[in-house]
């Protein structure tokens, strides 16, 4: 365990569907640093999380309501993916009102996979550079996004994967950025 993170205060957020992979390995990564990470949802209880989109998986108890929060309360932001999980976080306008204030906050964030549709729906990609899974890529450019097919993008604090392949690699950048800390704050 090394202490890059130590102090920093993390939120996940994710709701049914997310994929268990793309959930608990940045989390670990995060802890393994030192931070203390809290899962915000938009619903109290549990959240159900999937294998591949198609097999259920573990449940992960719910710490926080995300509208319950705010940025101020964080350092740094994880937005895992899976295909039902960000799709459910783009029509909750608590969720994406706390994206938004997050990315425009300066704050490093980390989104994964499916993830950046969240980012979208927060209209925070524009001019921005990420990586995504192909199916959302046309989202990202119809959002003002430039994309590009690679294991990781960073881009001023904003840390993008395509998949769980590239979770070591995911991981690993996300512990770099978040010790870093601040991007630059966006209007």
């Amino acid at each position: 365990m090394s202490d890059e993170l130590r102090g920093r205060r993390v939120a996940i957020l994710a709701t049914d569907g997310v994929e268990q992979v793309e959930y608990e390995q940045p989390r670990q990564a995060v802890e393994d640093a030192g931070a203390q990470v809290t899962l915000l949802s938009i619903h109290t209880g549990e959240i159900q999380a999937m294998n591949a989109d198609i097999d259920k998986g573990d449940t992960f108890r719910v710490d926080q309501l995300v509208s319950e929060v705010s940025p101020d309360d964080f350092d740094a932001l994880i937005l895992p993916g899976g295909t039902v999980n960000p799709d459910g976080l783009r029509a909750d306008a608590d969720a994406v009102g706390f994206v938004r204030d997050f990315v425009n906050s300066g704050k490093p964030v980390g989104s994964i996979c499916h993830g950046p549709w969240t980012l979208v729906e927060a209209d925070v990609v524009r001019g921005r550079t990420l990586t995504s899974f192909p199916s959302i890529r046309t989202d990202i450019r119809n959002a003002g996004g430039h994309v590009v097919d690679q294991e990781v993008v960073r881009d001023d604090g904003l840390v993008t994967s395509r998949n769980p392949d590239d979770l070591p690699a995911f991981g690993a950048a996300l512990v770099e950025e978040f010790a870093a800390g601040r991007a630059r704050a966006r209007t």
